[in-house]
């Protein structure tokens, strides 16, 4: 099967009103920005519940007899400890053990399940994976992904739902009817708060998006998205890792199950073990505002990383950044940060600098 490319999201509409151009990510119309101030949309998320269209996700239905075995060897994680109504973040990997995209794989039962990605290879390599499989891989854009984030999350939710979201842990899912409609939630986000996926068919989701703002879920663009996944340590693909990276060096060595049987990249990736080239880190940079990105970074004149996802968080009176560097630096380093237009120093920060304990989300 080939994607399609021109990619439109049913909220569009709800977009534009708001004051979206509807900027292309992942070959969809994305509310970068709206009229609202994202410091606010941000606040929103904090302290009470956000929603974001994160519908330029590529959402992949991925049915049969053979369903875990294609999917066990696109990905890095172990899917035969995956139960129904279970989910996992893992990597999907190059042959050669970089990361060819990031995604989240969730078991359905019976046989269907259902694999989430970004702007990443995956479609094509689960499609190699598949080949001569008892395998039907189905991508549709009819089905949406919309994120609701925050403390008030489960409370607003809860009010409008047949089940008690409460029963879900950290990444479980079930088929739900909210505000009378037929849908699947899951609890998981991008935010580092508390938060739920609502994946329901474009014929309604206008009306659950409606029926959140009137039950006071603020929308929220992509620039207050990256405001929140910075500040937890989140990472974007294409940014903060690309094929060039293992999982070894952005931190997400844990979603490697050293023991399952053979997936994609495989001996490359566990032959990389200790031969990391760099590290991820988060930077507490000395600047008023958020820096462009792309700046160098540097310890005693030598040149040692760069910076990939900048942002300024009015939260923390920070100025902030995901940036790769050497390894061997450790928390409370000093860097120069150097660009055309800009040179001052930076602090390696504990990652996540929001609640590194993760409770937000996990209790």
């Amino acid at each position: 099967m080939t994607e399609d490319l021109s990619r439109t999201s049913a909220l569009a509409s709800r977009h534009t009103a708001l004051g979206s151009g509807l900027e292309d990510w992942n070959g969809m119309g994305t509310a970068w920005t709206y009229n609202t101030d994202p410091n606010d949309e941000h606040d929103a998320v904090r302290e009470r519940a956000g929603m974001f269209d994160m519908s330029p996700l590529k959402k992949v239905m991925v049915r049969g007899a053979e369903a875990q075995e294609v999917l066990d060897h696109l990905t890095t994680r172990d899917l035969s400890k995956l139960a129904p109504g279970k989910a996992a973040y893992l990597c999907v990997l190059t042959e050669q053990g970089g990361i060819a995209d990031d995604a989240i794989v969730s078991n359905n039962g019976g046989n269907e399940w259902m694999i989430v990605h970004g702007s990443g290879d995956t479609m094509a390599l689960l499609e190699a994976s598949a080949e001569s499989r008892d395998v039907e891989v189905q991508f549709t854009d009819d089905l949406h992904d919309l994120s609701v984030q925050g403390p008030a999350a489960l409370e607003i939710l809860n009010a409008n739902a047949d089940i008690d979201l409460a029963d879900l842990a950290y990444f479980e899912h079930a088929p739900v009817t909210l505000f009378g409609h037929a849908c699947r939630i899951s609890r998981t986000g991008y935010s580092g708060e508390r938060g739920y996926e609502i994946f329901a068919d474009g014929s309604v989701i206008t009306d659950i998006w409606d029926k959140l703002v009137a039950a006071g879920v603020m929308p929220c663009s992509f620039t207050a998205l990256d405001k929140v996944r910075i500040e937890a340590g989140l990472l974007f693909y294409g940014y903060d890792m690309t094929e060039d990276n293992t999982p070894w060096e952005v931190g997400l060595g844990f979603t490697i199950s050293k023991s399952k049987p053979d997936f994609r990249g495989k001996s490359a990736v566990l032959a990389a073990l200790g031969s990391e080239k760099i590290t991820n880190v988060c930077l507490d940079i000395d600047h008023s505002d958020m820096v462009e990105g792309g700046e160098t970074l540097s310890l005693n004149g030598e040149s040692v990383g760069l910076i990939n996802s900048p942002s300024y968080s009015h939260r923390l009176g920070k100025s902030l950044a995901l940036a790769h560097v050497q390894t061997g630096l450790t928390v409370g380093t000093t860097l120069s940060v150097k660009s055309e237009g800009l040179e001052t120093t930076a602090t390696i920060a504990a990652n996540p600098i929001y609640d590194p304990e993760k409770s937000r989300t996990h209790s």
